[in-house]
């Protein structure tokens, strides 16, 4: 007995030898490898604006979202114009300890907004840059796992990105993200839930995603649902095809006409206020609740959008939109139809000096939903602001553009046009001055809306544009745009321009910004 509790505690004392120099040996490894658990990306842009238009409800004068001349009383001036400073930071953080050695990871990002000179001493997100500072003002994007069980699949669950393309965000550049797939005209934003990216075979790539876009009152059935389904093949390797089906359940005003939940008092959904500041159709149920299945079926391709494996690319998809809502004195069949392309000629040395050329196309619907269906397109910016962002064309003024802060506006801010329908086409080109260090750019694009508003016509304007773009190191530009929009007799209407009697003054801006994407 005493012979086996030597021979016990002797293999015990060899044992930990034996794990301690294991454990000694791994150590040092990894500390050669060097690992970095914690990896920061920052983007920081300040910017300063001249711009003839403005709110007149002194309540959005911190954060104005939307379309010009609608809910957010924006409209513009002919011998008068505005002209402040804004500053943005996001900030992403990547959390991967070594004990999971890339198994998984925590990721966040944040944003800090303000116009220079506005809000001190208090709480709230756009505000902080006045005299004192000392706002609490920082604003969570996205807070979520992922999990890397192999290195084809990639697996995301807590608040995260919803962009309508099947790459994994978090490996994916932005100019990817807004160029291929639905270029976020349909959905880009964040929203609680999972999305599963698994690369099953080198040339296909699926996606699966669900997503609770309002949870609401946890003990009743008022929620509003989005499921998402997205396939995609490399049919070479310069050209992809890609299908997806969607499909959200809104019971979200099965409680308030309005949908719970939303922007502020704006409620969010078919009914809700939220579609006159996000220029989206506005289903009249009146105080009627409704409840409502809606699918989302298309195609998107591409091949060489960036222009990286040679002179030509292009870009595009094609969907439609259906379903239905139902109320208690209607019942409304949805049935849109939305169409992009997108095309690109490289004609100098490098991919700053291009031209493009992009086309969107959406349907509209003449009689609301007096007629019992509704025939133009839906995004998520029916559901929250903003909820969808189309901002690659090239455009400031006639659609929007996606360096900003506070102020995110144009004439036409999302693709359904206040249910009306879009055709748009943008011209857009720039030229490497000195390669890689001074850049021009100018576009011109003009749009119509395939049906006119009452009083008015169809023709919604021309904007034309200019830049010049001063890189002084890399991942940092200096920039100075102007760009001023003719506005056409779609805004004869008194319910597209915000009550006024006459057409409104054509608007105009000058941008000076800085940005700085650091690592």
């Amino acid at each position: 007995m005493k012979k086996l509790i030597i021979l016990l505690l002797l293999l015990l004392f060899i044992s930990s030898i034996t794990f301690g120099q294991t454990m000694a040996d791994f150590e040092e490894e990894k500390e050669l490898a060097n690992p970095q658990e914690l990896k920061f990306i920052g983007y920081y842009l300040m910017r300063y604006e001249l711009v003839n238009y403005a709110p007149e409800n002194e309540f959005f004068k911190g954060q104005v979202v939307g379309r010009l001349f609608g809910g957010n009383t924006t409209y513009t001036m002919n011998d008068n114009f505005a002209r402040f400073g804004e500053q943005r930071f996001l900030g992403m953080l990547t959390y991967s300890p070594r004990l999971f050695d890339g198994w998984a990871k925590i990721r966040m990002s944040f944003e800090i907004d303000w116009t220079l000179g506005t809000g001190n001493y208090s709480a709230g997100g756009n505000f902080g840059g006045a005299f004192g500072a000392d706002a609490v003002n920082i604003q969570t994007q996205n807070l979520f796992m992922e999990f890397n069980p192999s290195k084809k699949l990639y697996i995301n669950a807590g608040l995260l990105r919803l962009y309508d393309n099947i790459r994994v965000p978090y490996y994916t550049g932005t100019a990817d993200l807004v160029n291929t797939g639905y270029r976020l005209a349909l959905f880009g934003s964040d929203a609680s839930g999972i999305a599963a990216h698994y690369f099953f075979k080198p040339n296909q790539r699926i996606k699966a995603g669900a997503y609770q876009l309002y949870e609401n009152n946890v003990d009743q059935d008022d929620d509003v649902i989005l499921y998402e389904l997205d396939y995609e093949y490399d049919i070479d390797i310069f050209n992809s095809i890609g299908f997806n089906l969607w499909y959200l359940n809104d019971d979200g005003s099965s409680q308030s006409a309005g949908g719970e939940g939303g922007v502020s008092i704006l409620g969010q959904g078919l009914n809700s206020s939220l579609a006159s500041y996000n220029g989206v159709a506005n289903f009249n149920f009146g105080s009627e609740t409704y409840n409502a299945d809606i699918f989302w079926l298309g195609t998107h391709f591409h091949g060489n959008p960036l222009l990286h494996q040679g002179r030509f690319g292009y870009s595009g998809f094609v969907l439609t939109n259906f379903g239905k809502a139902v109320s208690e004195s209607h019942d409304v069949k949805i049935n849109g139809y939305a169409a992009n392309l997108r095309t690109a000629y490289k004609y100098g040395k490098n991919i700053n000096d291009m031209i493009s050329l992009d086309l969107m196309f959406t349907t509209g619907d003449t009689a609301n939903i007096r007629d019992g269906k509704y025939t133009g397109i839906l995004t998520g910016n029916n559901w929250t602001s903003p909820g969808a962002v189309w901002f690659s064309h090239g455009c400031y003024l006639l659609l929007p553009h996606g360096d900003v802060v506070n102020r995110f506006n144009a004439a036409v801010v999302d693709i359904q046009n206040i249910g009306l329908g879009l055709a748009a086409g943008v011209l857009h080109g720039s030229y490497d001055i000195i390669p890689y260090k001074l850049r021009a750019t100018s576009a011109v694009a003009t749009a119509i809306a395939p049906i006119a508003p009452y009083g008015g016509g169809n023709f919604i304007g021309t904007e034309i544009n200019a830049g010049i773009v001063y890189s002084p190191r890399v991942f940092m530009d200096l920039e100075l745009h102007a760009a001023y929009l003719a506005l056409g007799d779609f805004f004869d209407s008194e319910q597209v321009n915000g009550g006024l009697e006459g057409r409104p003054v054509d608007p105009w801006k000058i941008i000076l910004s800085m940005k700085w994407i650091m690592f």
